[in-house]
């Protein structure tokens, strides 16, 4: 019910309209999400392209269509595809923003309206409620709530605000409730620019994309080096204007553009299979985040259990259980704020309201509420915090009300005690004083003690097992008694040894004490807000990679602190506001899948990396060689493109969406490139220089025994050809090395025992051979037929290779070498 007075102060709609009509309105747009153009932009107009689109250019000019048409195939093919998904992406994301978007309460015409923040006008008053964002900058007008002001300040500590203060939009109310008025709107407030920051879309990288976009720089200094020579080679006219194109786009395909298209659609597909297990990703990266973690902190409401209070017993002190229960109902139905242990209550004390002379709303950080009724002041809260303060004025406090207590929190019940006192709380109320800092009532007499039943969720056992099997490690971090915790843990299989501790003995603890106790303990019970935010960041410290759950204000400093934030959908605006993804319907079950699809997307990536560095090291290695040992450039630009479409690009088009879940090696993803890559490179290079310059040299020596020697396009087609198809088999042979389908096949990579890389690398393979066979194929991509004893040479070729590679790998002859242990 809404005061007469506070009636007054809200508009009418013909005072709306005039506010609207005076552009007071909070008209002013964010946009969520890039522009069609920008994308289309930031896709197309890129250094790489630019180089590809003048090679394709020259090549029209010289009259070379069909390589022409190789080359815009590259720059069209990967535009169109990371455009549509980018798209995609766009459209998801305005999806989200609107889903997102948080709802004003709004008194209009003496009644409360929920309305599009947008709609809100200068004068209107707004009711804030506990979870609220300030969604507009206003002034207080009725009311006592606590702030926190986190995202404008970067203080974490909550702000008490009564009538006459200022709340600015970009906070959000913790506890309490009270009305604002509207008195700046639009790109006018205070938080208007953090707001754009926030909601808009961020292109961030991922720690994997910084690797590849480390390794796609490295090899565009490479490309840009060999550029300048052949530059220098064509100006000095020592080769013509189209041999140094040729050369030009053959080295362009050295950098690994498609690599970094790769990453792009593994995270699509992965963000796609995450929306059908109800998981909604509110960050690019998260993806990644998913991938990297190792603990998993959250709390037992809504994960452990449903957050289905009710209220099983009550254990009165003093009086009677009927002279408690209605004590109890009339004081929770005096509360001005709601939650569900309020509600719990309302169901088993019915009561009815009474006029209320001063109120200290329920907050995490003290444990506790009070209300002062023409009666007297009562307290509900912790009984841990509150006996703390009865046993100043009592000489001892009951036996029997410390054992039921006790027995019931060691049931896994959660347990209030319910007291009363003697001193006014309007002091108290009408002070400065930050909330966390409020003092309990002195005098405080027991009442009685509530102990409440929650159910646990459906297939809890199963989640948290599948937590294990992924090896992600649990902290459950709750504001609940320690002891009630341990007991919900237990009955949902976890270790029955672990030991709890509270969160007033971490009160007393040093960093370093604390640093020792996250990482030892897993279950820690009556924690503040900032007590678990000072875990997350504890634990971070010690090198894990965090992800926390939360549905509360009080969880919003633990998820902003984590590197991964995960809200329910049920839970606060506030916490989704700062979530990296949010669990729909509150699907905790599906989180250990959304974990293993993190890792699989990742180790589908990390895969398509080795392949495409093996490509990249040995074509640049050929180039390197042949130049320098005789001269010669060893392909063009259609050799280039398939020994990297058929080689590289078709096999590894299923890896992200085949690869398995799994922690990366414990050496490191650089250990585990190297031990892959350095081996296969080297050995491949030399195979591959060992068929192109022989069959040079054979066509050298036929040559000479002709009297005629000159060394063109068409006296290198025989030993081009021969290195192109030596190539495409060791880069098709290496599959299964990657992905040993058996025993046979293990030497850089454990045993997969997954047959369809192989096969896809077999199918690929007997289609290049027979592709060969046609020649309109052949004349396409500049490819000369050879014997049939050269295609079994170079298969016996290319099967030794094998062979010796999986020597290699197995008697460690590069770490010998090294000195040092590449084994991941």
């Amino acid at each position: 019910m809404i005061d007469t007075d506070l009636q007054q102060l809200g508009l009418s709609e013909a005072e709306v309209l005039r506010q609207r009509a005076a552009g007071q309105g909070n008209t002013a747009r964010l946009k969520t999400s890039r522009s069609y153009v920008q994308i289309l932009r930031e896709n197309l107009l890129t250094f790489i392209n630019a180089v590809f689109f003048t090679i394709g250019v020259l090549l029209l000019a010289l009259g070379r269509y069909g390589d022409a048409v190789l080359v815009l195939v590259v720059i069209l093919g990967g535009v169109v595809v990371s455009v549509v998904q980018e798209i995609w992406a766009k459209r998801k994301l305005d999806r989200i923003a609107l889903l997102t978007q948080p709802r004003a309460t709004v008194i209009r015409e003496g009644k409360d309206r929920s309305i599009d923040p947008r709609e809100i006008v200068i004068g209107d008053l707004l009711m804030l409620q506990v979870g609220d964002p300030v969604v507009v900058d206003g002034r207080m007008v009725s009311g006592r709530v606590d702030i926190d002001e986190s995202l404008l300040t970067g203080e974490s500590d909550a702000i008490a605000k009564t009538d006459g203060d200022s709340v600015y939009s970009g906070s959000f109310c913790t506890s309490g409730q009270g009305y604002y008025v509207a008195e700046k709107v639009g790109s006018d407030s205070l938080a208007y620019q953090l707001t754009v920051k926030a909601r808009a879309f961020r292109q961030k990288c991922t720690p994997l994309q910084q690797e590849i976009n480390l390794v796609i720089r490295i090899f565009m200094l490479l490309a840009t080096f060999l550029w300048i020579l052949e530059g220098i080679s064509t100006v000095a006219r020592v080769i013509s204007l189209d041999e140094g194109v040729q050369r030009a786009a053959v080295i362009a395909g050295l950098v690994p553009s498609g690599l970094y298209l790769s990453i792009t659609l593994a995270y699509a597909v992965g963000a796609v299979r995450m929306v059908g297990r109800r998981v909604l990703l509110q960050q690019a990266n998260a993806v990644e985040s998913l991938s990297h973690v190792d603990v998993l902190c959250l709390d037992k409401t809504g994960t452990l259990t449903a957050n289905c209070l009710a209220l099983e017993t009550l254990y009165p002190v003093g009086m009677s259980e009927a002279q408690l229960r209605e004590c109890l109902g009339t004081v929770v139905a005096s509360f001005s704020d709601t939650n569900a242990t309020s509600d719990a209550i309302r169901q088993g004390c019915p009561g009815t309201r009474q006029a209320v002379r001063a109120e200290i709303p329920f907050s995490s950080a003290r444990k506790w509420s009070a209300i002062e009724l023409d009666s007297g002041v009562y307290v509900l809260g912790a009984p841990e915090i509150l006996t703390t303060e009865i046993s100043k004025t009592a000489m001892s406090i009951d036996p029997a009300l410390v054992d039921r207590i006790h027995q019931e929190t060691q049931r896994g019940r959660r347990v209030l005690l319910f007291a009363r006192s003697s001193q006014s709380l309007a002091e108290a109320v009408g002070s400065t004083i930050a909330p966390q800092n409020l003092a309990l009532p002195p005098g405080l007499q027991p009442l009685g003690v509530l102990s409440f039943r929650d159910e646990l969720r459906d297939r809890a056992r199963e989640t948290l097992k599948s937590f294990a099997d992924a090896g992600i490690a649990l902290k459950i971090i709750s504001g609940d008694n320690p002891d009630t915790v341990a007991a919900l843990a237990r009955q949902v299989g976890i270790d029955s040894n672990l030991k709890a501790i509270s969160g007033l003995t971490l009160a007393q603890m040093d960093a370093k004490s604390i640093d020792r106790i996250a990482a030892e303990r897993t279950i820690f019970g009556r924690v503040t807000p900032e007590q678990k935010a000072q875990l997350v960041e504890s634990l971070r410290r010690q090198g894990h990679y965090v992800a926390a759950i939360g549905d509360g204000v009080n969880d919003v400093l633990s998820l902003k602190q984590a590197n991964l934030g995960i809200a329910m959908e049920s839970g606060s605006k506030a916490t989704r506001s700062v979530a990296d993804m949010v669990l729909l319907n509150d699907s905790f079950e599906s989180l250990p899948q959304t974990f293993l699809e993190g890792q699989r997307v990742r180790n589908g990536i990390q895969d398509v990396l080795k392949v495409f560095a093996v490509r990249m090291l040995a074509v640049t290695a050929i180039i390197l060689a042949t130049g320098q040992v005789i001269g010669t450039f060893p392909m063009l630009n259609k050799h280039s493109a398939i020994v990297t479409i058929v080689g590289v690009g078709l096999p590894t088009f299923g890896f992200p969406l085949w690869a398995k879940p799994g922690f990366p090696p414990k050496g490191g993803a650089i250990r585990s490139l190297l031990h892959f890559t350095l081996p296969a490179t080297v050995t491949m290079t030399l195979v591959s220089l060992m068929v192109y310059l022989g069959y040079l040299v054979t066509e050298i020596w036929e040559a000479t025994a002709e009297g005629t020697v000159a060394i063109d396009d068409g006296f290198l087609a025989i030993p081009r050809s021969a290195l192109v198809t030596v190539m495409v088999t060791c880069e098709l042979l290496l599959v299964p090395f990657l992905k040993p389908p058996t025993k046979a096949w293990v030497g850089g990579e454990q045993l997969s025992g997954d047959w369809r890389y192989s096969i896809v690398a077999l199918v690929l393979l007997v289609g290049y051979y027979v592709g060969l066979m046609f020649a309109p194929v052949r004349e396409f991509f500049e490819l000369s037929l050879l014997d049939r004893g050269d295609y079994v040479l170079i298969i016996w070729l290319s099967l030794l290779w094998a062979l010796v590679l999986r020597y290699t790998w197995r008697a460690k002859l590069f770490d010998r070498f090294l000195g040092v242990d590449l084994q991941p």
